[in-house]
């Protein structure tokens, strides 16, 4: 993130205006050369490792995912003698009540201010894709959608984690499409194996049945979902955790594994749609909730009855209390269903929004 998103845009920005700079990479330090004042890139993760260092100023990018400690490591070491002003400053969206709004917003600390940008203000964005947060507002769910759209402040980590799901408006009998392909995205656990089967149809995803098999390997999966479905002329499509990609002890991945078994069926075609790292959970449940109801009051996202297990996912996993972190210990047979159909909702329905620098000022 640091070299894709801040260093990237901080070079486009000196390249516009036609600031003079060298850039040491394998240091990732910026070297001023009309002044002689050096910018250091730096991650946050080890707040050890910022110490020793005097600054003038510092900020920080995408603050609600940095530690209290690494802030206040680094406002500790603004002290650099030759700065006519010291400061500190941050950016980020809103996840919940933690310390950065306990910081910044309940408590006014002296030396402190606050800006909270308004919906949207932000005429970078709305100018190169207009329809921006409607986009969004079709995506999230209403709390995801007020949190990360409108910059809202809520408690979207309290209680259930699918707290749009209702069995009222998103459990209903459906049935095998012959002409759209089968989607069957996995969560690679051994015990239990767990899986789901689905189709989408335009926007709309459909989950037909669910696959658990108490300790059981990849190819005892395939060879129960071949069973179940044995020759689907439309094709099927695999998604799943990327951890599936690292080689086991066999000297194979998990999807290899898949692509052997699927090559000796009668099945036309069979592709994979594996994101090489996984999505955050915060964006994955946020999409699955937008699909079960959205913000714009659209429902997407419809499970079989026969699909006992998913159903439970949904009514019974919940956040450990008082975090943000989904709760796996109170049951071991729960998330691992719905942590696969977030894989496959992350790869089909997440927005991609392309845009960048302009050319023009914007304010």
């Amino acid at each position: 993130m640091l070299r894709d998103a801040t260093l990237t845009s901080f070079l486009e920005v000196l390249g516009v205006n036609g600031i003079r700079h060298e850039l040491n990479k394998s240091e990732s330090v910026l070297v001023m050369r009309d002044t002689g004042s050096r910018i250091f890139f730096r991650a946050v993760e080890d707040f050890e490792r910022l110490r020793g260092t005097n600054l003038a100023w510092f900020g920080l990018d995408e603050l609600t995912y940095t530690t209290e400690e690494s802030w206040l490591r680094l406002e500790g070491r603004l002290r650099d003698p030759q700065a006519k002003r010291l400061c500190g400053f941050a950016v980020w969206t809103p996840k919940g009540f933690d310390w950065v709004y306990r910081r910044f917003i309940r408590e006014h600390v002296e030396g402190y201010e606050v800006v909270l940008a308004r919906p949207f203000e932000n005429r970078h964005v709305l100018g190169k894709v207009p329809d921006f947060y409607e986009r969004l507002k079709r995506s999230y769910d209403s709390k995801f959608f007020g949190q990360e759209a409108l910059g809202e402040y809520l408690n979207v980590q309290a209680g259930a984690v699918y707290q749009e799901f209702q069995r009222s408006r998103n459990v209903k009998e459906l049935s095998l499409d012959p002409v759209l392909p089968l989607c069957w995205a996995l969560d690679f656990n051994v015990d239990p194996m767990s899986s789901v089967v689905a189709q989408k149809s335009g926007d709309e995803v459909r989950v037909l049945d669910e696959v658990v098999l108490s300790r059981a390997s990849t190819v005892q999966a395939c060879e129960e979902f071949h069973l179940r479905y044995p020759n689907h002329q439309a094709g099927v499509v695999i998604y799943g955790d990327a951890s599936g990609q690292r080689l086991q002890t066999a000297g194979t991945t998990d999807y290899q594994m898949i692509k052997d078994f699927f090559r000796q069926t009668a099945y036309r075609g069979v592709r994979f749609r594996v994101p090489a790292s996984n999505p955050s959970v915060r964006e994955r449940v946020g999409l699955v909730n937008g699909k079960l109801l959205a913000a714009s009051g659209e429902t997407q996202l419809f499970v079989d009855p026969r699909c006992k297990g998913l159903i439970a996912d949904f009514e019974e996993v919940t956040y450990k209390p008082d975090s943000s972190v989904i709760d796996k210990e109170k049951d071991p047979k729960r998330t691992h269903l719905s942590d696969a159909l977030g894989y496959l909702v992350w790869q089909e329905c997440k927005q991609v929004v392309v845009f960048g620098e302009q050319s023009r000022r914007l304010f």
